[in-house]
């Protein structure tokens, strides 16, 4: 076996496209929309590439790569918090204990090189990438931006001297046909409270572009003390803006404004459109995009993947304002169930108002970490 550090196209085409080999036959497995794939590797598209190290392996076996990993330092996240905290990224193997040992072990290394302390992952360069091991509801169907895989890579890990760092839960939410009694009383209340506050719909994807920077500056500054959230500048909210802007439905996101119209809070659902991205096998052209847009269309469950409230505004009830509007409008674009996307275990605020709502855990990943010695 060898592990060699990607330094051509070719090995980085390797790299990218491993995973739909190993997932071959994987009925949950999504693969990613290639054309970000090939941006996000890619350090004049990358943003996050400019302030941060990485490094790139590739586990070859005979001849045939077998296995692959990804090194971050995010030097901005470690200046912030006082860390030397590394991370591995994007790990995939066959079910090969010694492969995956290899592997991490040279992102080890190669960390400890550079003085970090400590190794977390799965973790990308933020928690705006896909993050965690899946450790629970390997039968549940996977969503937009949440990795996928199968059970022996936890087991891989565990036994590479890895424990755990954090779990993150994961809430189906079932959409009911009216609004339970006690949520309306709440949200009466709410809205009597809130009266000087709007609650902003949209309908077209022209009317959100005023509003994109806005609401991603209301998330760096309610997201600080998150666990693994790297704040935006300009160019990287252009950047995630640009990579889910195609993806929006308009009446899933809900803005709550004041009267400068200034967000002060904000959810984003979008439709379920793995299975056009399966269909598609991760390409958009020449028809791929059609399969994702009828995806669109078809789509039963909603995920929720962004949201916030501004620290200033939390106990006014804003969440639960949203919540009861995105449970309408899922309800009106014939949706049964909502998926909460990731969620740390100890945000108990946010995992309450999920269980209001009648929201179960039905999926759990978890962060490792492991000193470096």
């Amino acid at each position: 076996m060898q592990i060699i550090q990607v330094k051509t196209k070719r090995q980085l085409r390797e790299f990218i496209y491993l995973p739909a080999r190993i997932h071959s036959g994987h009925a949950n497995w999504v693969p990613p929309i290639y054309s970000d794939e090939w941006d996000f590797y890619n350090p004049k598209k990358n943003r996050a590439m400019s302030y941060s190290d990485t490094i790139l392996f590739l586990a070859k076996m005979d001849g045939k790569t077998v296995g692959r990993i990804m090194g971050i330092i995010n030097n901005r996240y470690n200046e912030i918090h006082n860390e030397k905290t590394a991370r591995f990224f994007n790990l995939e193997t066959y079910q090969d204990l010694d492969v995956a040992k290899a592997l991490l072990r040279k992102v080890e290394e190669w960390a400890y090189s550079k003085g970090m302390e400590r190794l977390i992952g799965p973790m990308g360069f933020s928690d705006k990438d896909p993050q965690g091991l899946l450790i629970e509801g390997f039968d549940q169907p996977i969503v937009l931006a949440s990795n996928c895989n199968y059970p022996y890579l936890v087991d891989f890990v565990t036994q590479s001297g890895f424990d755990k760092d954090i779990d993150l839960v994961v809430y189906k939410v079932p959409i009911p046909d009216e609004l339970p009694d006690f949520y309306i009383r709440i949200l009466e209340r709410v809205k009597l409270r809130a009266s000087s506050f709007r609650m902003l719909n949209f309908s077209k994807r022209s009317e959100l572009k005023p509003f994109i920077k806005p609401v991603l500056t209301l998330v760096n500054e309610t997201f600080v003390d998150i666990y693994g959230f790297n704040p935006m500048d300009p160019d990287e909210m252009e950047e995630l803006a640009a990579k889910y802007l195609t993806f929006i439905d308009p009446r899933f996101i809900k803005i709550i404004v004041n009267s400068d119209n200034k967000p002060l809070a904000f959810i984003l659902g979008v439709p379920d459109i793995c299975p056009g991205i399966q269909k598609s096998k991760g390409h958009l052209f020449p028809f791929g995009f059609i399969h994702i847009l009828k995806a669109m269309k078809s789509a039963k469950m909603l995920s929720l993947l962004l949201g916030a409230i501004h620290p200033q505004y939390r106990n006014l009830g804003f969440d639960t304002w949203m919540g009861a509007e995105m449970l309408n409008e899922a309800r009106k674009a014939g949706m049964t169930t909502i998926d909460s996307h990731l969620e740390l275990e100890t945000n108990k605020k946010m995992r309450a108002e999920m269980e209001k709502m009648g929201g179960v855990v039905y999926k759990r990943y978890r962060i490792f970490q492991k000193k470096l010695v």
